[in-house]
């Protein structure tokens, strides 16, 4: 079968269009009481391999929903004007989702660069999965 547009085709689209935060910022970026950093990996990704600190924990799946106030699923954080940093293993699905929700219009969303794989050949802080998620 030979598709109209491949998953490679896809990422490098997006990623043309939306904005990519290296590390080093994110980093600072950290202790940011305006910022959230967004982990939409699967569950068993977080349990398996922590998450980065204080991230609010949205799967994939659920994203659309829980940006658009007239969802029955919307998360009011989303309407809260901070900025956004989604991430994902390695940012394929991050920079695919953060292209979505900018097309949905959510103002100040971004995604980290080389997702929480690079950020933890970074040596960078990783803390395990709360039982909750701490800003849902």
């Amino acid at each position: 079968m030979k598709l109209k547009i491949g998953y490679r085709a896809l990422i490098d689209s997006a990623m043309e269009k939306i904005e990519t935060v290296p590390l080093n910022q994110a980093q600072e970026l950290l202790q940011d009481s305006n910022v959230v950093f967004v982990d939409i990996r699967d569950i068993r990704e977080l349990e398996r391999d922590g998450m980065i600190p204080g991230a609010l924990h949205a799967p994939r799946g659920m994203l659309e929903f829980w940006i658009d106030p007239e969802s029955p699923y919307y998360k009011p954080i989303f309407g809260e004007g901070k900025r956004f940093i989604l991430y994902c293993a390695s940012a394929w699905r991050s920079a695919l989702a953060t292209k979505t929700l900018q097309d949905m219009g959510l103002p100040h969303v971004c995604h980290l660069e080389g997702g929480f794989s690079a950020w933890k050949q970074a040596n960078l802080l990783v803390a395990e999965k709360p039982s909750k998620s701490p800003k849902s």
